[in-house]
């Protein structure tokens, strides 16, 4: 367990995952005008989380093995694929559930059943490029911010 605790790329990432939650809860609040917890452990909005994790880890790993390390490589092309992943597959399943949510308003209209809460899909899964870029540079000053300090 010390060993975990000690591990300067597992914390950079958990630093960056934790400030980035922070900021995404503070800049709901600030657009919306309401306080909602759900952002602080919650998929989607500004900054993304999975871009500031994996960037946080992946130039940790650069700063520690050597950016000509495999690992880097490794983390890096990892760190593509799950910010492709956010802005791309993840942003198209977010509209599509806003899509079925609103068929489902639509059908209860109209008289075709009541749905609850738990019936519906979650809408805050994705991200625009935006987020994407804010994640990956608060994860990328993250590792910088702990390695040197």
């Amino acid at each position: 367990m010390s060993a975990l605790l000690q591990n300067e790329v597992l914390l950079a990432g958990c630093a960056a995952w934790l400030i980035s939650q922070v900021a995404k809860t503070i800049i709901f609040y600030i657009i919306n005008k309401q306080l909602v917890w759900e952002r602080l452990l919650g998929d989607g909005g500004m900054p993304s989380s999975h871009s500031a994790i994996i960037s946080a880890i992946a130039v940790s790993i650069g700063l520690h093995c050597g950016w000509d390390s495999p690992l880097f490589a490794l983390a890096i092309v990892t760190a593509l694929i799950v910010m492709h992943d956010a802005r791309g597959v993840r942003q198209e399943t977010g509209k599509q559930a806003r899509i079925i949510n609103d068929m489902l308003e639509l059908f209860e209209a109209m008289g075709s059943g009541e749905y609850t809460p738990e019936e519906t899909l979650k809408e805050f899964v994705g991200h625009t490029q935006r987020q994407v870029v804010a994640g990956s540079a608060l994860g990328i000053l993250v590792a910088v911010c702990m390695y040197y300090f």
